[in-house]
């Protein structure tokens, strides 16, 4: 239990500090490996998902943001990076998330969410406000391409929402609060 507190204390770091983990790197090489981690994302699913490519092909946009969570007993926190593209104007917002919740689990993962937006409204409503709130409870033993994880899915607000798992260990069950703010050095 101890070794998990620890590895789960060390998991929180890195992922509170999003972007920060590539050191010294310039802005426009953050934002490259920010597109790189969004391409890589989106393989991914589109491999899993072949019809999401159309959705997103007819979306007004899409948000795909990388994000590490540590669950421990009754606490859930997580923080990443990402960026939105507008399809109506071309444009790229970098963004950071934050995460935290409440409920039963253990574990760490490390994992990769995908957002499309049906509309304007909503996708303008993201960037501008970037809270989302809502209940999670999933199951997760994955490491590189070894076990499994669920690609999981959910639609509310007009926007579909999905989780692919990178690789971690968790069972967990909880309410969450998500607040995702524009990155000021990336934009």
């Amino acid at each position: 239990m101890k070794t998990l507190i620890i590895l789960s204390v060390l998991a929180l770091t890195v992922a509170l500090t999003g972007c920060a983990t590539t050191g010294s790197a310039s802005p426009s090489e953050k934002r490259s490996l920010v597109q790189s981690m969004k391409a890589n994302t989106l393989d991914k699913l589109y491999a899993e998902k072949p019809d999401v490519k159309k959705q997103i092909a007819n979306s007004a946009g899409f948000a795909v943001f990388d994000n590490a969570n540590v669950n421990v007993v009754l606490a859930s926190f997580g923080g990443g990076y990402g960026v939105v593209k507008n399809n109506l104007t071309g444009k790229s917002t970098y963004m950071n998330m934050g995460e935290a919740g409440l409920g039963l689990g253990l574990g760490v993962k490390d994992f990769n969410v995908v957002m499309v937006f049906h509309n304007q409204a909503a996708l303008n409503r993201f960037i501008e406000h970037g809270w989302a709130f809502g209940g999670n409870a999933d199951a997760a033993a994955k490491y590189g391409d070894k076990g499994g994880a669920v690609v999981a899915e959910a639609i509310a607000d007009q926007v579909t929402v999905y989780s692919v798992t990178e690789n971690g260990l968790a069972l967990q069950a909880v309410l969450k609060g998500t607040k995702f703010w524009v990155d000021s050095e990336l934009n």
